[in-house]
């Protein structure tokens, strides 16, 4: 029986490395739950194999827990098995676990060894190097993404920018008698452009009669 070395790395997280040894015959959802064995992140998450090019261009995809508009388009990892869509000793797949909340992966075979070592249980993790990035539930109040961005529950944020410490209300009251001044100005300003004109005619002023008093 055959097995089949597979290098794992993370696509943003180049120092983080796995190799996970596997036979021929065991399936892509094996393959799957080994690397998140050795990542510490749930299994039952959505997630997809894709039959990849040197370039990492995707192709057909073997899907875990697929949603159900891909159901019909899509084979399943439980009924794959990896030799049926080895076709290059150095095949890659592309992988994205958790499409939640995903994180993209480069599988690349390394090596084929012809004999399976009798005392190993396979999948084997043979090499890892570097510590898996947290997940941290979305509803964390500092959650983070899968890119390395971070989301703040807090919907007053824009705080955050201004380098606002909680504990200081002086800078909230200034920003709010700042905005009202800001409006009475404007009002104030209304009601001089009114009165530039009020001093030098009147509600009671007769326009036409003073225009004629010279022609008598």
């Amino acid at each position: 029986m055959a097995i089949y070395k597979f290098r794992i790395t993370f696509e943003d997280f180049d120092d983080v490395i796995r190799e996970i040894d596997i036979k021929s015959n065991q399936t892509f959802e094996d393959l799957h739950k080994a690397i998140h064995k050795s990542t510490g992140y749930k299994v039952d998450k959505p997630s997809s194999f894709y039959v990849s090019t040197d370039n990492w261009l995707k192709g057909d995809e073997i899907a875990f827990l697929p949603s159900e508009r891909k159901k019909d388009r899509v084979v399943l990892m439980e009924n794959s098995k990896l030799s049926g869509f080895i076709e290059d000793p150095h095949q890659k797949f592309y992988y994205i676990y958790n499409f939640d909340r995903p994180y993209d992966f480069h599988v690349e075979l390394v090596k084929i060894i012809l004999d399976a070592d009798p005392n190993i249980d396979y999948p084997f993790l043979s090499r890892s190097v570097g510590e898996a990035p947290k997940i941290i539930s979305q509803n964390s109040p500092n959650a983070v993404d899968p890119l390395g961005s971070t989301e703040n529950a807090n919907e007053f944020d824009f705080l955050n920018e201004l380098n606002f410490i909680p504990g200081d209300t002086d800078e909230l009251d200034a920003m709010g008698e700042m905005g009202i001044n800001e409006e009475e100005r404007d009002e104030n300003d209304e009601a001089v452009e009114g009165d530039e004109f009020g001093d030098e005619f009147s509600e009671g002023d007769n326009f036409e009669e003073d225009s004629h008093k010279d022609d008598y």
